[in-house]
């Protein structure tokens, strides 16, 4: 694992989004990136992971980027690339990354497997309960969390607070990302355009979409490559 840092904000709070459950961190991540204008400061690589790169608009998309927004001393872990069996190694990753610029929090955003027609967001918090409690979000009181989310929830010394919607799609949930946003909107005062919100985060569902396929297929490639060499 190498972390990559062009920049050191100080005193950021850092949100991090990572592919799970309706893919609702990529694309909250994708949105505030794009929305707030925030520029790449950096990356991580993990030696770990399958080599897969994605190309959209003649760009290379990082697979582990890191992006900052000035005007709202943010700092984004943007995600696209599934992380399976290296969830820890992500979460010391971004130990690392606070400690390094003294982040004040670092907020996670997560789906949670619901057959609810409309979708709530809940968070969880030892810390921050009080600015949730300010803003109408009511706090998770039973669930299952997986993955890098949950790697953090139980790093007790990481200012940590964490943002869940319901969902019960497999697919890119970007409805569910939207309520997300709107709360991290309520959160940090970010001032986002609400209206336009979905048809924005359709777009990025379906950019997720085709970079999901192109993944799934390079795999499937890497794959035949290997049984061809053995058989």
């Amino acid at each position: 694992m190498e972390i990559k840092l062009n920049r050191k904000p100080k005193n950021p709070i850092i949100i991090e989004g990572f592919p799970g459950i309706g893919f609702i961190g990529s694309i909250t991540t994708e949105f505030l990136v794009e929305h707030l204008k925030a520029e790449k400061i950096g990356k991580i690589e993990f030696t770990e992971q399958t080599p897969v790169v994605a190309i959209h608009n003649s760009e290379v998309v990082e697979p582990f980027g890191i992006f900052y927004s000035k005007k709202y001393n943010l700092v984004i872990l943007h995600a696209i690339n599934p992380v399976n069996n290296i969830e820890w190694k992500i979460t010391d990753a971004i130990e690392d990354i606070a400690k390094q610029l003294q982040a004040k929090e670092v907020i996670s955003i997560e789906g949670v497997a619901s057959m609810n027609k409309d979708s709530s967001t809940f968070y969880y918090s030892k810390r921050f309960n009080k600015k949730f409690d300010k803003i109408n979000i009511k706090p998770l009181k039973e669930g299952i969390i997986m993955g890098v989310t949950a790697s953090i929830m139980l790093r007790e010394k990481l200012p940590s607070s964490c943002i869940f919607v319901e969902t019960h799609s497999q697919l890119p949930d970007s409805r569910g990302a939207a309520k997300i946003i709107e709360a991290l909107d309520k959160y940090l005062g970010l001032n986002v355009d609400i209206k336009p919100l979905l048809q924005k985060a359709e777009k990025f569902e379906q950019k997720l979409k085709g970079l999901m396929q192109q993944n799934k297929m390079a795999v499937e490639q890497k794959d035949q490559k290997q049984l061809d060499y053995l058989g």
